[in-house]
């Protein structure tokens, strides 16, 4: 009886770690994801602004 105790202890104990773990994960990939598209539409838009002055001269 004792050792089915330690083995639900042992499982809470590593779900109640693992839900702030995997929380920071998906809070570093949301960050990643923004940042990178952030990123990409200023690429997107120097390259369109390069085009444009290029056509005026």
């Amino acid at each position: 009886m004792g050792r089915i105790f330690l083995i639900i202890a042992a499982v809470v104990a590593a779900l109640v770690l693992l839900g702030p773990l995997v929380g920071f994960a998906l809070t570093l990939l949301k960050w990643g994801l923004i940042i990178g598209a952030v990123a990409l539409g200023v690429m997107f838009l120097s390259k369109w602004a390069q085009r444009k002055s290029g056509q005026r001269t």
